[in-house]
């Protein structure tokens, strides 16, 4: 059993992508391209109002036009024989309710997508019309009772936070907001549904496979078992694949009834709203300090939207309990119900609007103490979570803003606003503190053996574009001592080991876990099968079979024991046109502990991706909505403005070595999320320091500057 020693080590190494050449040569197989014979198209009919119901729909005409098989509605819609699934919008032609505008209120069917498309212009819609809320400032806030972030309390208190603002030196209190945003993954949601009996098989584009599972079994009364669901590639999510939604259980429905497999995508426009966001948020933050810095209180009440469906929160306020030193604090969340489609997870959901508010307040503590605002935070590091008390697994926070000032230079800047200039264009450098919470869930996979030495790996995740097959065949090869050409990790399928969704940072961590038990037990039981002969042995006395392992790992007795976070720092340099207001971003300088990275071509590409989402949350981004109607007036990629090559400069990404025993078995943290979180503070301080104008509401465009 000599081969491990002859491999070194591919963990840590920036690998290729194992999906590389697949993807683009067209081999890489998404949902909508499985083809199933007697395919037929779907296309949702959404409603034109925001409140109210559907009164009647005209279908008489699409009925009857060429190649349709069916028009489904509410009024001729199969009752679901099962409950009504846990997703954020239950709007399953099971009522007439309209809650938003775009919400869908019917579905066609037919032989080709344009006869679909076509029948859909013949639809006439009459509606019974109320008055939507739409307004978030004025419409009235949930009940308190009702305000769960994430199930949890609405508010959290440690110390006496009106003595520690009394006591302070220094106070700040801004309000921040942030504006509805939508993810706008290049792969528009789509899913085909084809039913075998009462089986039904789902190729669906998710970042949770059996999370849909678990969603169409409980529409349709059927176990799980009867429900499998494949995503071998998903062309991004960023938390709006990440559970399911309506257009699914209405594929199923639809292939149901018309006895054929159903291939519905949703539209450009049909992702703002059927799909979620990230909500509005309006962030009021009070600090107190003393005169040396040292924070005596803070403050934090967050206030979101959510739909008329749920109570959505979003938890803008996770990082304000940890992120920093103080004894006395108290956050509160508050909640307000608008007709706008349900909000959902959306990139680092919580942090990245939190750290706005939170990151921006510091930097203006820091002007009001004469205080460089790295020394700031330093005054104020937390070596232990001051929530839990609990000591954290890793931290290297301060190494981050150690290493990022000093590649950004951040010594040589000039504290007073307005000072640093090249002609007519102000220049700015602002910085910010990042963090995400390390999550390491249960996951399950199965690893075999082949009698040619070829080993297969399989794990019911997801491919989002994070590189999960490539880290997932590192992770093994390593256990197994091969070299990663020899491994072949499988993944995207009910059918394999249940997995979590590809959400918060945690497949890395929770399946790359799972994979390295796995990969580890296997090797132990060849080792111990061959009882110091070769593996050629082991076939041979089995009869030439294959040896299998299947492992479920669970998190240890440390997740309660310590804090895990990952951690960062983020350093901007704005250019400002002292005229116009324009702004450019020539450099943004990052540094993150993440525990241990397990491929540096992946990992930074995916620090590179959250930057730019930074760039576009601080500067572009905004879902509009009409104040009448409630139309979502900017739904598509040409008035949704998101950042193009023309608007990033260079992003210079570092990682702080960091060794993690404690996190779970691979020392991984995840960094699919951290990225974003601290960019858009960061940026709208260089903002400040290039200007002299403190811009509180985001996005950032030039018409806050003039």
């Amino acid at each position: 059993m000599s081969e491990a020693a002859s491999h070194a080590p591919s963990v840590g190494e920036p690998l290729d992508r194992i999906d590389g050449r697949l993807k683009v040569t067209g081999g890489a197989k998404y949902a909508v391209e499985f083809p199933l014979a007697n395919m037929t198209h779907a296309v949702l009919i959404t409603s034109a109002i925001a409140n109210g119901r559907v009164k009647q729909i005209d279908s008489a005409a699409a009925e009857k036009a060429a190649g349709v098989f069916t028009v489904i509605t509410p009024k001729n819609a199969p009752r679901l024989t099962g409950s009504a699934p846990t997703m954020r919008v239950p709007t399953l032609l099971q009522d007439d309710v309209v809650h938003y505008n775009g919400q869908p209120i019917g579905v066609i069917v037919a032989d080709t997508l344009e006869h679909a498309m076509g029948a859909l212009d013949l639809i006439r819609v009459q509606y019974t019309e109320e008055r939507p809320v739409l307004d978030m400032d004025s419409a009235p806030k949930n009940p308190p009772e009702s305000v769960h972030p994430l199930g949890g309390e609405r508010s959290t208190r440690r110390g006496d936070v009106e003595h520690g603002l009394a006591e302070a030196a220094v106070r700040v209190d801004h309000t921040y907001t942030t504006p509805l945003e939508n993810h706008n993954p290049m792969e528009l949601q789509n899913t085909i549904a084809a039913w075998e009996g009462d089986q039904v098989t789902l190729y669906d584009s998710t970042q949770g496979i059996f999370n849909v599972r678990s969603s169409i079994a409980r529409a349709f009364g059927i176990p799980p078992t009867n429900v499998r669901v494949v995503s071998h590639f998903t062309g991004g999510g960023f938390g709006s694949k990440g559970g399911p939604w309506s257009h699914q259980p209405l594929a199923a429905m639809a292939a149901k009834q018309v006895g054929r497999p159903v291939k519905l995508v949703l539209t450009r426009r049909q992702m703002f709203g059927p799909v979620g966001g990230r909500p509005r948020t309006v962030q009021r933050v009070t600090l107190g300090a003393a005169k040396d810095g040292t924070l005596t209180a803070i403050r934090h009440h967050s206030t979101s939207s959510t739909s008329t469906l749920e109570n959505w929160v979003e938890p803008a306020l996770s990082q304000t309990k940890m992120l920093y030193a103080c004894p006395n604090l108290e956050t509160v969340y508050d909640l307000v119900r608008i007709n706008v489609g349900s909000p959902t997870f959306q990139r680092a959901p919580g942090e990245s609007t939190g750290t706005f508010a939170l990151e921006s307040a510091m930097d203006e503590l820091a002007y009001e103490l004469g205080m460089d605002p790295v020394e700031l935070r330093l005054r104020n590091y937390a070596d232990n979570d001051p929530e839990s008390g609990h000591p954290w697994s890793s931290k290297s926070l301060r190494e981050c803003y150690a290493q990022a000032g000093e590649k950004f230079g951040w010594s040589k800047r000039n504290p007073k606003p307005r000072s640093m200039r090249d002609g007519n264009v102000l220049i700015g450098w602002g910085m910010a503190s990042a963090t995400y919470p390390a999550r390491t869930q249960a996951a399950g996979t199965t690893a075999r053996m082949l009698p040619d030495g070829r080993v297969w790996i399989r794990a019911g995740t997801q491919e989002i574009g994070c590189g999960t097959y490539t880290i997932m065949t590192q992770i093994a090869a390593d256990a197994l001592g091969l070299s990663p050409d020899r491994v072949r990790f499988e993944l995207g399928d009910t059918l394999m080991p249940e997995t979590p969704a590809s959400v918060g940072s945690v497949t890395a961590a929770s399946t790359g876990s799972a994979v390295h038990k796995a990969a580890t037990a296997l090797k132990k039981k060849l080792d111990e099968l061959a009882a110091g002969g070769t593996y050629e042995s082991v076939f041979a006395r089995n009869g030439g079979q294959p040896v299998e392992v299947t492992i479920n790992s669970r998190p240890g007795p440390e997740q309660q024991q310590y804090s895990m976070h990952s951690f960062g720092a983020v350093f901007t340099e704005v250019h400002v046109d002292a005229d116009l207001g324009t702004i450019r971003i020539p450099r943004i300088v990052t540094s993150h502990g993440v525990g241990r990275v397990l491929n540096p071509k992946t990992a930074r590409s995916q620090m590179i991706g959250g930057v730019v989402w930074g760039v576009g949350m601080a500067l572009l981004e905004a879902t509009e909505i009409d104040p009448h109607s409630g139309r979502y007036v900017n739904a598509d990629l040409a008035e949704y403005h998101v950042p193009v090559n023309a608007d990033i400069g260079m992003i210079d990404v570092n990682f702080v070595d960091e060794h993690d025993a404690h996190v779970n078995p691979i020392g991984v943290k995840g960094c699919g999320e951290i990225g974003i979180t601290g960019v858009a503070a960061s940026i709208a301080n260089a903002v400040y320091h290039a200007t002299g104008k403190r811009v509180r509401d985001l996005p950032i465009r030039l018409d806050k500057l003039l």
